[in-house]
């Protein structure tokens, strides 16, 4: 059953991308898992299509498409390749989004264009060694210097940053302040005092570029804070409202794969017992119930509805969702599911961070729980 608002062009634009899926990842995915090698190549190619900028205006360079148009995007390619997926996910909602948001027209013209052309990736910086889920916790720091701000400390487990041009940080002048001490930043990868630590050895996600970004006394121009002096906290979170559409999306496309493995696998084998009749049933029960939840944010989204519950939701069970997929393909599968015959374990690998990525899924129910409660 196709979500009710769902408009002709919508599924126009599910066709198109879906095509191009098959067309260039599907026989590619494989061996980007197997070779952990970063797909640039099909990225390039993504942004001559315009895929890198669905959701943002024409003027800037970007499709001029709605949210649910760019959540459907993630989906179809993250059912196929979850690595190029995250990459696509993190560029559009963590990378080009907080630019969009709260950016000048001077920053606009200088980071967004590029970004939502699909000429230059961006990154987000926001995890550190002692701050995650506590971002009030943030230890880099940020010093006025006449005109620039000396920034230090380190960013971890950042998605493309060995490969990004743009890096949306947060960083702190004055700690005893909590989250009202904290604004945003862009940095651009050439600053002095900016290094790119280690890529990190990862269980899944293996095409994916992640690593720690470092920051020794480097020097960034007033005319980079993003936003408001004090306001990086708020842009942060109102980027991750957003971004667990996407990461909902991206848990959505890996079930979704893992759900269409199983039934060729059935089909293939005639494996007929009502257990295996359960599984099937049940994911695709779940799945369905997923994807409304994420078509739906996206849609309030889209319609300047509040969407902050909503989207935790749909990132919290979406998330939750796919690995309960992947690990009912693998039983459908057997032992050759626990091989790289089948791409089945290999969505199970890739399916963990969604339940972990732009805030665990502790962090989602406190979310829902507070917008339900309130504060008290």
């Amino acid at each position: 059953m196709e979500f009710s608002e769902l408009t002709e062009g919508h599924l126009k634009f599910r066709q198109e991308i879906r095509e191009f899926v098959e067309k260039n990842i599907t026989p590619l995915a494989m061996e980007i898992d197997r070779k952990s090698e970063f797909p640039s190549e099909i990225i390039k190619q993504m942004g001559q299509r315009g895929y890198l900028g669905i959701p943002y205006p024409k003027e800037y360079g970007g499709l001029g498409l709605d949210v649910l148009s760019y959540a459907i995007g993630v989906e179809e390619v993250s059912k196929v390749c979850a690595s190029t997926g995250i990459t696509m996910a993190a560029h559009c909602s963590l990378g080009a989004y907080p630019v969009y948001l709260v950016g000048t027209d001077s920053q606009k013209e200088k980071f967004l264009v590029p970004m939502v052309k699909g000429k230059v990736l961006g990154g987000f910086g926001l995890t550190e060694t002692n701050a995650g889920s506590d971002a009030a916790a943030t230890e880099t720091t940020a010093k006025e210097v006449e005109n620039n701000y000396l920034i230090n400390g380190s960013k971890k487990f950042n998605t493309s940053g060995g490969v990004a041009g743009f890096f949306n940080i947060t960083a702190t002048h004055d700690k005893s302040k909590g989250v009202h001490g904290i604004s945003a930043f862009i940095v651009e990868r050439e600053r002095p005092g900016f290094s790119v630590g280690k890529e990190e050895d990862k269980l899944g996600l293996r095409g994916s570029n992640t690593v720690e970004l470092i920051f020794e006394d480097c020097l960034v121009p007033k005319e980079n804070l993003l936003g408001n002096k004090y306001e990086g906290f708020k842009v942060f979170m109102k980027t991750l409202d957003g971004g667990r559409i996407s990461i909902g999306a991206f848990a959505l496309g890996i079930a979704q794969g893992a759900l269409e493995a199983s039934v060729k696998y059935v089909r293939e084998h005639s494996l007929k017992s009502q257990l295996v009749q359960k599984m099937i049933a049940d994911m695709s029960t779940e799945i369905e119930a997923a994807r409304h939840l994420v078509y739906h944010a996206a849609y309030l989204e889209d319609h300047h509805g509040a969407f902050t519950k909503e989207s935790a939701m749909a990132k919290l069970f979406a998330s939750e969702v796919c690995l309960r997929a992947a690990n009912f393909a693998i039983q459908i599968h057997g032992p050759e599911g626990l091989t790289k015959k089948y791409p089945v374990e290999r969505f199970y690998r890739d399916g963990k961070l969604a339940e972990i990525g732009e805030g665990t899924s502790e962090i989602q129910r406190l979310v829902i729980a507070r917008q339900i409660l309130g504060r008290y």
